[in-house]
């Protein structure tokens, strides 16, 4: 039998998005950016998810370039990366601001070993999505136009029943920002994927405009996962 991490590791490997976006989007799939990615990727799910055991589901957005679009690794940026895992990535330095949040909520938990062994981490829409402004591509998101959102619509709910088949608890899933789980609720009414959405505030939206309130969303976050602060 397969490893959970086995599991994650051929699924990312697998990832690719075929089909046709509005104009000015891209879709970027860091996998085939980088050969080094898939290492580190490699690396981080042999560490944490070398077991069979089932997994909690937090949803994101979609990965940001300077973390999983970068590292592999859902809100970890090559510093938490390093400092947190020991695992050092040569070939790009990133410093992500979700990132922040995500490992100081994980420190509280626990530690990375103890957080990984209950909880899995994806996004919604699982590759990097960018969009062109003034010449410059930027990060977006899949709701952020709703041709978009039509256009990966169908790959979400094929990357969704993929990563539950990986060994997820669907009894409840946790969704990273309130306009996710909008978009969430209207995809699980239609599918059925799981039981319950807990909707918790995005780890950016906390670092970047509430970081003076950032240990009651921490406390807000483990709560929802019924442990104490």
């Amino acid at each position: 039998m397969k490893t959970f991490g086995e599991k994650v590791v051929a699924f990312n490997k697998n990832l690719e998005f075929t089909g046709k976006l509005p104009a000015g989007f891209r879709v970027l799939n860091p996998f085939m950016e980088n050969p080094e990615t898939i290492e580190i990727m490699t690396q981080f799910y042999r560490k944490y998810y070398n077991d069979t055991n089932q997994r909690r589901f937090l949803i994101g957005i979609n990965p940001g370039r300077l973390g999983a679009g970068t590292t592999g690794v859902p809100f970890t940026d090559t510093k938490r990366l390093k400092e947190f895992c020991d695992i050092e990535m040569k070939s790009a330095a990133t410093n992500e601001v979700s990132a922040m949040f995500i490992y100081d909520m994980i420190t509280d938990f626990g530690g990375p070993q103890k957080f990984y062994k209950e909880f899995y981490i994806n996004s919604i829409f699982p590759l990097a999505i960018v969009r062109q402004k003034n010449k410059k591509w930027l990060n977006a998101n899949y709701y952020d136009d709703p041709e978009l959102f039509l256009s990966v619509k169908k790959y979400i709910i094929q990357s969704l029943k993929e990563n539950i088949r990986l060994g997820l608890d669907t009894s409840e899933v946790f969704s990273l920002g309130k306009k996710n789980a909008d978009f969430l609720h209207k995809i699980n009414k239609e599918e059925k994927l799981f039981q319950k959405i807990t909707v918790l505030e995005h780890p950016r939206y906390i670092q970047q405009y509430k970081t003076k309130d950032k240990n009651l969303y921490i406390e807000k976050y483990l709560k929802a996962f019924g442990k104490k602060a």
